[in-house]
């Protein structure tokens, strides 16, 4: 006979990973999921940004966290960051670990203007999430007996 497990609540319990955050100013908007139940989470400009076409900044985000261990952040545009600004992520994807959590590891986005530009504080131009660190793999040479899709930038399609 099996007893029930009177202090999980829900499964949202159980998975809930709870991150200690620091914000550096009290005039940044709070973080909160996006629609308020997208896996992403929205990051807006702690100051405005002011940027001639060509040149090359770092977007504060005035935030500073310590993820729990084993997991990381993937930050990255909105998809109406480049039509809004005409700003690009020069690294493409940020990642940062769990080892990036002092007092002064404030996050920030590298961005590079194709034209004038002008982003003011708490506009969003980014969005994070979290995930837990790749597994340990090892890789083993082999035959490959999938079936042949045709090569790089095929859509399988003959």
């Amino acid at each position: 006979m099996s007893r029930p497990l009177a202090n999980l609540n829900t499964r949202k319990d159980i998975l809930m990973k709870k991150i200690i955050i620091k914000y550096k100013s009290d005039d940044i908007e709070r973080l909160r999921y996006i629609d308020g139940k997208s896996d992403w989470i929205d990051l807006r400009s702690s100051e405005d940004v002011i940027l001639k076409a060509g040149e090359a900044a770092y977007i504060p985000f005035g935030i500073a966290m310590k993820l729990p261990e084993g997991y990381e952040a993937h930050i990255v545009p909105r998809s109406s960051t480049f039509k809004n600004f005409g700003i690009i992520q020069t690294n493409h994807m940020g990642v940062i670990d769990e080892s990036y959590c002092g007092p002064n590891d404030w996050w920030m986005m590298p961005v590079y203007a194709i034209r004038d530009t002008v982003i003011h504080k708490n506009d969003r131009v980014a969005q994070f999430r979290i995930i837990e660190h790749q597994p340990a793999i090892e890789f083993v040479e082999g035959a490959l007996d999938g079936e042949d899709r045709g090569g790089f930038g095929s859509t399988g399609i003959r």
